[in-house]
């Protein structure tokens, strides 16, 4: 079957069809991004962390001194504190106690746990789907040339 040149209509057509899907992506990526950061801001609110904005030149200056992103202790007597700067999203720095970074330890243990958990109770439901054409059921199955090939 012989390969027909597409006509100038055509080829326009699927550049604007792969631009489009490729712009798609990108903002859902995008969206993805936002959300995990709204996510971190909001479980650290509801750890107990304040929120200190920059709105001072002073406040901004050191904002920039501390790693982005990361958390930072902080002791002074027999007082430890937490501090996550987050100089791009929210221009804040928050802060908290002990008791306040432990819950969100706690907390991001049990997120981890509970999508582990959901991942492995899913099952692939699909009715048309057919497993057979994989090959046997996995217990038995003993590579390309062991017990029973050419399933």
């Amino acid at each position: 079957m012989p390969f027909k040149k597409l006509a100038p209509s055509n080829r326009r057509l699927g550049f604007a069809i792969i631009t489009m899907a490729g712009l798609s992506l990108a903002l859902a990526s995008c969206e993805t991004v936002s959300q995990t950061v709204q996510s971190k801001e909001d479980n650290l609110s509801a750890a107990g962390f304040v929120v200190r904005p920059a709105n001072t030149p002073a406040r901004v200056a050191m904002l920039k001194r501390l790693p982005a992103n990361k958390f930072l202790m902080r002791s002074r007597g027999n007082t430890v504190s937490y501090v996550y700067a987050d100089p791009i999203n929210c221009n804040c720095l928050y802060v908290g106690t002990q008791k306040a970074y432990s819950q969100y330890r706690q907390t991001q243990a049990q997120d981890r746990i509970a999508n582990r958990q959901l991942l492995a109770a899913q099952t692939y439901a699909d009715a048309k789907w057919d497993w057979s054409g994989w090959g046997p059921d996995f217990p038995e199955f003993y590579g390309p040339f062991g017990a029973g090939y050419g399933w």
